[in-house]
């Protein structure tokens, strides 16, 4: 989008195109998500008269397919690089001063910089964490362990509890707080920590690993509960840290925070005049279309003559666990600290899909309403779909959309969907 305006652009870069979301991320974990629900599929078509043999999974293969998959994707932006003009420059960049970049052996100069070079999995400091994995490897295991157990309780470990589960692997996840997925909605992570035991998930919350040890059976990780585990994998899922180490930000004078974030204004831009940055290394909102509206908000106050601030209110997201969930707006607790009215409107339900497949699973949607103004504030969901679900109720967010509004909308019929539309009585009042 810069190249198009005219200027000259370069591209720095010591990994495959496309970030972490493309080769380490967002999309092979949606690969092997899709993956691992064939297993539900399979179970769940007994219910409708298909009689499917015991199905058997090759990992390997779901592996070589999801490296093709990604090697296309690095294909695509590469040419899409190349067609906007754009210089790749192959290798680590390090900053010289405020307009000087070394990448390699090749020194060059820039108007503007723009460091983007997002996070990287939080290590795991405990004695024998150099035995665990991260979100990194993972994806590019030879065998599917057997026995795995999952640290953290964010959306990382989440999903990757489902994945594992659903593809065949005793799966264990501990969590050192009272319940995972913090700043999600109460009711949606109480009902996810609800469904994943009855899916075969051994959850342990107040529970961490102090330590762990390679011998003959495996990996023996010991526990803060006193007990002791024995996996064939660790996964640290704890969390992910700005990725600035050896970009050279003291040269250059860039400031960072206590946690090692990029400090950046309104606009994106540093203490450095000349140095924006934008995306996970400045720890604001940590999801891809959030980095791409960050970017597309400094093309335009750059290159547009547009001072342009990127907007933080009322963005969708999903946790790809299983079953999903997503979210829109604020949170109950959020909403009740914000607004001195809120009516709660709930309604959880058996999907219609798990009737004749005998699976007990409930779904969970709930709307958080400004009862003084009827704005609706806050869309929440657990169940299948969810995903697809939210990203419309997003736009209706966004517009501003009254409840009155929502219930004058005529649902589509049989779906889960229409329940946002045809909720009509608050749960619970202050």
């Amino acid at each position: 989008m810069a190249a198009a305006t005219g200027a000259a652009v370069g591209i720095a870069e010591s990994g495959p195109l496309g970030g972490t979301c493309v080769n380490v991320g967002c999309v092979p974990k949606k690969l092997l998500v899709y993956a691992a629900h064939v297993a539900h599929d399979v179970e769940d078509a007994r219910g409708f008269g298909w009689d499917i043999s015991t199905p058997i999974h090759d990992w390997a293969a779901l592996i070589r397919s999801k490296d093709a998959e990604i090697a296309r994707l690095n294909g695509i932006y590469g040419g899409l690089l190349d067609g906007a003009g754009v210089s790749l420059l192959s290798g680590q960049a390090r900053l010289l001063d405020a307009h000087t970049v070394q990448v390699g052996e090749e020194v060059v100069r820039a108007e503007h910089i723009v460091i983007a070079t997002g996070s990287t999995p939080r290590p795991l400091e405990i004695p024998g964490g150099e035995l665990a994995i991260t979100s990194n490897e993972i994806f590019a295991l030879p065998a599917l362990p057997q026995r795995v157990l999952i640290v953290g309780g964010g959306y990382i470990a989440v999903e990757f509890a489902g994945i594992l589960n659903g593809l065949g692997a005793k799966v264990t996840q501990i969590y050192r707080g009272e319940m995972f997925l913090r700043g999600f909605d109460d009711d949606l992570r109480q009902g996810l920590a609800t469904i994943m035991p009855t899916q075969g998930v051994d959850l342990r919350f107040n529970c961490n690993v102090s330590q762990i040890e390679q011998k003959d059976d495996g990996l023996h990780c010991t526990l803060t509960d006193g007990s002791t585990l024995v996996a064939d994998q660790v996964l640290s899922a704890i969390g992910r840290v700005p990725l600035v180490d050896g970009l050279g930000l003291d040269a250059a004078g860039v400031r960072c925070a206590a946690d090692g974030a990029i400090e950046v204004d309104a606009w994106s831009r540093t203490n450095v005049p000349q140095i924006s940055a934008i995306g996970d290394v400045t720890n604001r909102m940590n999801l891809t279309p959030v980095a791409i509206a960050e970017a597309m908000a400094l093309v335009q106050t750059l290159y547009h003559d547009n001072p342009t601030k990127p907007q933080y209110q009322n963005i969708a997201t999903a946790v790809f666990s299983t079953p999903p969930m997503a979210t829109v707006g604020l949170t109950e607790p959020e909403a009740r600290q914000q607004y001195a009215h809120v009516d709660v409107y709930r309604s959880t339900f058996r999907p219609m899909k798990y009737t004749l497949a005998g699976r007990e699973e409930r779904s969970v949607m709930k709307l958080l309403v400004d009862r003084d103004t009827d704005r609706v504030l806050g869309v929440h969901m657990l169940g299948p779909d969810a995903g697809e679900i939210m990203q419309g109720f997003g736009v209706a967010l966004v517009c501003g959309a009254t409840k009155a509004q929502f219930d004058a909308t005529i649902g589509i019929h049989p779906t889960s969907a229409e329940e946002f539309v045809t909720m009509r009585t608050p749960v619970q009042e202050i």
